[in-house]
């Protein structure tokens, strides 16, 4: 089965097609999953470089154990554990070599209760003053992410920035939903501390 009559078929088919001999298949999934990867990687690294390396490095072993793989999850579940667990070991280095990591927010962040974190971004309108102040707010958020523990930091980047459910961080990062929402619910408080102790918030 040629690659070009494969774009219809799902992650599943695909694996089953890897897994029956035709390796070659397996670039449609790194095509199909490589954006979503990378924002993942990016967002707990803050590191062009570093989140590039990471996604590498990533489906390389996705690659290597892909036969391995029985579906007792979605794919992109237990492919962005691997993702998620490459970026915190290349965070953990970061941190060790003394590198400097910087964590931005360049969105609103996404969610539907009200105890999100949510910060909306200045429009062209703003007056100068009100543009100032939110300027100030942010770059006080990008600062305080940076510093909050990285337990806390990762399921705010899978929650808030992309999005996941509860559920889906459990998975992929293999623990309960109940730590995924009372790390989510620590994360926001001490970031919301540390911005209140600057005064902004």
């Amino acid at each position: 089965m040629s690659s070009e009559n494969n774009s219809g078929l799902s992650d599943n088919e695909i694996i089953e097609d890897f897994k029956k001999g035709n390796l070659g298949i397996f670039s449609q999934l790194v095509e199909r999953h490589y954006l979503k990867a990378y924002q993942i990687a990016f967002g707990i690294l803050r590191s062009n470089e570093d989140a590039e390396e990471v996604v590498q490095d990533s489906f390389a072993k996705i690659h290597r154990v892909l036969n391995d793989f029985r579906g007792d999850s979605r794919f992109t579940t237990w492919m962005y554990r691997i993702v998620t667990n490459y970026a915190k070991n290349r965070y953990r280095w970061n941190k060790r070599r003394g590198s400097k990591q910087n964590f931005s927010i360049d969105a609103p962040v996404p969610g539907k209760d009200d105890s999100n974190l949510s910060f909306d971004l200045p429009g062209k309108e703003m007056n100068p003053l009100r543009g100032t102040s939110f300027n100030e707010l942010e770059k006080g958020v990008y600062r305080h992410l940076d510093a909050i523990s990285p337990l806390y930091r990762e399921v705010l980047v899978l929650r808030n920035l992309e999005g996941y459910s509860y559920e889906d961080i459990a998975q992929i990062l293999d623990c309960k939903i109940g730590t995924v929402k009372s790390r989510i619910a620590r994360g926001r408080e001490e970031l919301r501390k540390r911005l209140r102790d600057e005064d902004l918030i």
